[in-house]
């Protein structure tokens, strides 16, 4: 074996020896940081705020039967006046009524009737209550016994299933809820890290969940259009980087 043929050999052998340990740092110093960025917590922030409804929908619907069509049609306008001035009575106003679904029944005309007829015509009239003054619209519902003291029929072949109250203001809420659930998550992700001996890190994903409005009384089955009061919720999930 010749001189610089052994002096190859041996700084080949260097190269090689240096180049792993090299690799060995790359490789290990790259785990680390794996480990590093794989290390993250997942939380979810909760914000709630009651609020109360800001407008009413009521259908009110009401019949007349006759065998005369022409009568049955007078008692439904005079009854249509009745309920326009007892809705006035409680402050709500005409403009914030509407006539809707007027619809005339011939019983004799049914093809699938059976057994004796008591009055041939059936006449329905729904009067559409709309309104920003949510307790005006609670007074009249709750007053409306008076309107069948006073001989007017409600129901009839319609159904009345009393007023919807509605909030309309969620967009003005939206941007204090979302901080106040992020905010939330955050102090949850905050004690992990601390729990965990680490340090909180930056945030890795954020989800916002869908907005619910929900019966202030959280009551199972309880119908949330029937209740003034309400609640708002939104649930936001947050992946939170744990450093070392």
């Amino acid at each position: 074996m010749t001189q610089s043929s052994g002096f190859a050999k041996v700084v080949a052998a260097l190269l090689v020896g240096g180049g792993l340990a090299a690799s060995g740092w790359l490789v290990g110093n790259g785990l680390e940081n794996m480990r590093s960025l794989d290390r993250f917590v997942t939380v979810k922030g909760l914000s709630e705020r009651d609020v109360k409804a800001d407008k009413a929908v009521w259908p009110i619907t009401f019949v007349a039967t006759d065998d005369s069509l022409q009568t049955a049609q007078a008692k439904i306008d005079a009854d249509t006046k009745t309920l326009l001035d007892f809705l006035a009575t409680h402050g709500i106003a005409r403009e914030q009524t509407e006539l809707q679904n007027l619809q005339v029944t011939d019983q004799l005309a049914q093809s699938y009737r059976s057994g004796p007829i008591e009055s041939r015509y059936i006449v329905n009239q729904t009067i559409q209550v709309r309104s920003d003054d949510v307790d005006a619209v609670v007074g009249a519902s709750q007053d409306i016994g008076k309107l069948l003291q006073g001989g007017i029929v409600l129901g009839g072949q319609g159904y009345n299933p009393g007023p919807s109250y509605l909030f309309t203001g969620l967009n003005d809420i939206k941007p204090d809820m979302i901080a106040a659930a992020t905010e939330n998550a955050r102090e949850a992700a905050l004690q992990f890290a601390t729990d965990s001996g680490g340090q909180l890190g930056g945030i890795r994903r954020a989800t916002q969940g869908l907005f619910q409005i929900l019966a202030a009384d959280g009551a199972p089955n309880m119908n949330e259009a029937g209740q003034i009061n309400k609640t708002v919720r939104v649930v936001t999930t947050m992946e939170y980087l744990i450093r070392d």
